[in-house]
C-alpha cells in the first residue's frame, strides 16, 4: 500500500505559529553572565513527559552594513566556545533594558566598525539554535554608510580588545559562505538573505526598520509564565 505523500504547505501556512506546550516543572541549573541554564518538564500532546534542558538568552542584534562600493563591514573575532577567530558582522547583545531594537543596532555599528547609516531595512530575523537556546537574532541591512567616532564611554574588552575591523567585497563574502569557510550564523544568514533580496529585486520592500517582531514578545511572555509558577 503506497504511503501518503506529505501535503504541500500554502501560502498562509508558512510561518511559525507561536505554541506553548505544559510545563510541568522549571528549575535553574546554572547562572552564568550572559545566559542561564534551565530544565523544563514538559508534556506533550500525547501525555508523555519530555525533560529539555536550554539556555535563557536576551538576545542580539547584528547588522549588515553595505557601502556604495559594493562592500560590507567586518569584525574578527576571537570565540573561545568554538575555538576560532570569525569573520563576523558588527553584532551585540540586548541586554539593556527596554532599548529599542534599531538603537541598539546602530549604537553596535558605531562601537564596532566606526560607522552610521542613514537607510536601515530588516533584512532577516532568526533563532540561532531554536534546540539549544532562546536567542533570538535581528539582522538590519545599513545603507547610506559614514564614519563616525566611536561612542563616549565605550571601551573594548576581552575579545572586543583584540577585534579588527575590516571591509569585504559582497560577492567573495558569498562565495566564502558557499565555499564553508565562513560559520558565524548572522554572518551566513544576513549576507545570503542580502543576496536573495538583490536577485529577486525586493531590496527595496524589505521590512521597514521598526517592523514588528513577534518572537520578542512571545520569549518575553513565556519567561513570565516560568518565572511566575504558571507555565502550564
Amino acid at each position: 500500500m503506497t504511503e501518503p505523500s506529505p501535503r504541500r504547505l500554502g501560502r498562509d501556512e508558512l510561518t511559525d505559529r507561536p505554541e506553548q506546550w505544559p510545563v510541568d516543572g522549571h528549575r535553574l541549573l546554572a547562572r552564568g553572565a550572559v545566559t542561564d541554564l534551565v530544565e523544563d518538564a514538559v508534556r506533550t500532546p500525547h501525555g508523555d513527559l519530555m525533560r529539555r534542558q536550554y539556555t535563557l538568552h536576551p538576545g542580539a542584534v547584528g547588522v549588515i552594513a553595505l557601502d556604495d562600493q559594493d562592500r560590507i563591514a567586518v569584525v574578527l573575532q576571537y570565540r573561545h566556545p568554538v575555538a576560532h577567530r570569525l569573520v563576523e558582522p558588527p553584532a551585540g547583545l540586548l541586554d539593556h533594558d527596554n532599548e529599542v531594537y534599531l538603537v541598539a543596532a546602530q549604537r553596535e555599528l558605531a562601537e564596532e566598525a566606526g560607522l552610521a547609516a542613514s537607510d536601515w531595512r530588516v533584512l532577516v530575523d532568526l533563532f540561532t539554535s531554536p534546540g539549544a537556546t532562546q536567542e533570538s537574532v535581528r539582522i538590519y541591512l545599513a545603507r547610506g554608510l559614514s564614519v563616525v567616532p566611536q561612542p563616549d564611554g565605550f571601551e573594548p574588552e576581552s575579545e572586543e580588545a583584540s577585534m579588527e575591523s575590516a571591509w569585504a567585497d559582497r560577492g567573495e563574502l558569498v562565495d566564502a559562505i558557499l565555499a564553508g569557510r565562513l560559520q558565524n550564523p548572522v554572518m551566513v544568514s544576513g549576507v545570503l538573505a542580502l543576496e536573495a533580496a538583490l536577485a529577486s529585486g525586493r531590496l527595496d520592500q524589505l521590512r521597514p526598520a521598526h517592523a514588528p517582531w513577534p518572537s520578542r514578545e512571545v520569549r518575553e511572555a513565556q519567561n513570565r509564565r516560568l518565572t511566575h509558577g504558571d507555565a502550564g
